[in-house]
């Protein structure tokens, strides 16, 4: 069966996580943000994952946007960082705009012009995704934008990779689904979706019942592969 819909997590995956504090620590007067940028960014991401977790297994569901500030706030104290309320808050703009990778505008553009269904499947609560959409102008090659608010319930749960198939009527078979979390394409494969580990990091396979069909370092050639199964 071919690949009709061609499926995209947003964060890390399509848009940049790390170009909010890549951007706060270019700015004039946070020399002292500059020397702890990456350590705060990685840390930021990590804990804003985990606590996704934490919260699915234990039935207690926020909002990404809380989530996300949550972690934050973890990075910030673990960094010395956290009475700086001006810093806290600049951070929390700019993740409303992150930036896209470079070769994604094109890419989806390509998927739309082959005639794909095209859509992000997001932790993200839908205000967060609307203005990162907007901010990176990608609105107009995406067919729709899924969120986890929907099923109050955060990824790797089998009723996030449902919404799929209840807003686009395909099967399982259809879906190519991509996502820079490998841990998400390693549970999307076992779901039935063709999946694709966008792993620009070069991390080790995670260790799970499944594993991402396929690996890529970037996006460039999604077309190409979704044609090909």
């Amino acid at each position: 069966m071919p690949v009709t819909t061609c499926v995209f997590d947003a964060y890390g995956t399509l848009f940049d996580v790390a170009a909010a504090a890549r951007q706060a620590a270019a700015e004039p007067g946070r020399e002292a943000f500059a020397a702890h940028w990456v350590k705060v960014a990685s840390d930021w991401r990590l804990k804003q994952l985990q606590y996704t977790w934490l919260r699915a297994v234990a039935g207690a569901h926020a909002d990404f946007w809380e989530v996300t500030q949550n972690g934050l706030d973890w990075a910030l104290e673990a960094s010395g960082l956290a009475g700086d309320a001006a810093l806290r808050e600049r951070l929390l703009a700019l993740y409303w705009e992150l930036a896209a990778y470079p070769e994604v505008p094109a890419m989806l553009a390509a998927l739309k012009a082959a005639g794909y269904q095209t859509a992000i499947l997001s932790n993200g609560s839908p205000a967060m995704l609307e203005g990162a959409v907007q901010s990176a102008g990608v609105g107009d090659v995406l067919d729709d934008v899924l969120s986890v608010e929907s099923v109050g319930v955060f990824k790797p749960d089998a009723r996030v990779y449902d919404l799929v198939g209840q807003r686009f009527g395909c099967a399982r078979e259809e879906v190519l689904f991509v996502s820079s979390n490998g841990w998400d394409a390693g549970c999307a494969t076992g779901y039935g979706f063709h999946t694709v580990w966008v792993n620009r990091a070069g991390e080790p396979v995670d260790r799970l019942p499944w594993v991402p069909a396929n690996r890529l370092t970037d996006l460039t050639t999604i077309p190409e592969l979704a044609q090909s199964l």
